[in-house]
C-alpha cells in the first residue's frame, strides 16, 4: 500500500499545489499517465511561392503557444477523499497564471492557464480518471532554478596621487560592474533587470558570445529610492512598480537575449558614479 508522500511509477508533475505522480497526505494516489504537448510546441511560419521559379521564400519561424494535456487516474481510500481530490484537480488549472513543473531528470516549469474543460469521471467509489488542458503562452520550458546576481557601477581605486615625480607609474584598478549570465538550455532566454537609483542615464551593455554588444539606455534620471524594472521578454520598462517609462528606454541594437548553451556579460554604466546604484539581473535557463 503506497504511503503518504511516496512516489508512484510513471510520470511526475506538479500543477499548482497538486502533485501528480505521488501519494498525498490523505493517502490519495495521483497517477499521471498522459503528458501531451510537453515535447514541443507548434511553429509559426510563412512561405511565399517564388514567381517563375521552383520553391518559395521562407519567412521568419517562431514558436507558437504550448497547449498541454495532463491525464491519469486518482485512487483514494474512501469516497469522501475521492470527491475532495476531484475538486482539487478541477480547480488546479486556474483562470490566472499557474506554475506547471515536470519532474524530469532536470526539472522544468512553465506558466500556464486553463484552456479547456477539466474532466473528472468516476470509475468506482474510490477511483476516477481525470484530464486537464492548460496552455503556456510562453512556449519555453524553464529551469526551476531562478538565477540572479547584483552589481554596482564600475569604480576605480589607486592611481596617481599628487605631487608626482617622473617617470610616472599608475596602479589604478578598475572594478567593473559586470554580471556573467549562463543559459544551460537549448533555447534562448531573456533576463529581467532591476536598476535602483540614484543613477543618471543608466545603461546596460550586453556582450554577446560573438563579441557584439547590445545597448539598453534609460535616458532619464533615477533618484534615491527609485526602482526601474526592465523586462526584456515583455519589452516593458516600469518605474517603482506603477508607471511605464518605456518612452525613455532606447534600444538602438534591439533587445538582449542569452543564447542557448551560452554565456553573456551584462555591464552596468551611468553618466556619473554612485556607490549605491545597483543593477540586478534575473534569468532562467530555457529549453524548446
Amino acid at each position: 500500500m503506497p504511503t503518504a508522500g511516496s512516489a508512484l511509477d510513471g510520470l511526475k508533475a506538479s500543477l499548482g499545489a497538486v502533485d501528480l505522480g505521488r501519494v498525498d497526505s490523505n493517502g490519495v494516489s495521483w497517477f499521471l499517465q498522459t503528458l501531451e504537448g510537453w515535447d514541443s510546441p507548434e511553429s509559426r511560419s510563412e512561405f511565399t511561392d517564388r514567381e517563375g521559379d521552383h520553391g518559395s521564400w521562407a519567412g521568419p519561424v517562431y514558436l507558437g503557444s504550448r497547449p498541454i494535456t495532463l491525464g491519469g487516474t486518482i485512487v483514494a481510500p474512501s469516497r469522501d477523499l475521492l470527491d475532495g481530490a476531484m475538486e482539487q484537480i478541477r480547480s488546479a488549472a486556474g483562470l490566472t497564471d499557474t506554475v506547471l513543473t515536470v519532474w524530469e531528470t532536470a526539472p522544468k516549469q512553465a506558466v500556464v492557464v486553463r484552456s479547456g474543460k477539466p474532466l473528472a469521471q468516476y470509475v468506482t467509489d474510490t477511483a476516477a480518471t481525470y484530464s486537464v488542458m492548460v496552455t503556456a503562452a510562453d512556449p519555453r520550458r524553464y529551469s526551476t532554478t531562478l538565477q540572479s546576481a547584483t552589481t554596482g557601477l564600475p569604480s576605480s581605486s589607486g592611481g596617481l596621487t599628487p605631487p608626482v615625480t617622473p617617470p610616472l607609474t599608475s596602479t589604478a584598478t578598475t572594478v567593473a560592474g559586470e554580471i556573467d549570465a549562463l543559459n544551460e538550455g537549448t533555447f534562448e532566454t531573456r533576463a529581467l533587470f532591476t536598476i535602483t537609483g540614484p543613477a543618471d542615464t543608466p545603461q546596460i551593455l550586453t556582450q554577446m558570445p560573438d563579441g557584439s554588444v547590445v545597448f539598453l539606455t534609460y535616458t532619464d534620471v533615477l533618484v534615491t529610492g527609485d526602482s526601474l524594472v526592465i523586462d526584456t521578454d515583455a519589452k516593458t520598462c516600469v518605474l517603482n512598480g506603477a508607471v511605464s517609462r518605456r518612452r525613455y528606454l532606447v534600444t538602438p541594437t534591439g533587445w538582449p537575449t542569452i543564447p542557448a548553451d551560452s554565456q553573456v556579460s551584462f555591464q552596468f554604466r551611468a553618466r556619473y558614479y554612485n556607490s549605491t546604484a545597483t543593477l540586478t539581473a534575473s534569468w532562467r535557463s530555457a529549453w524548446m
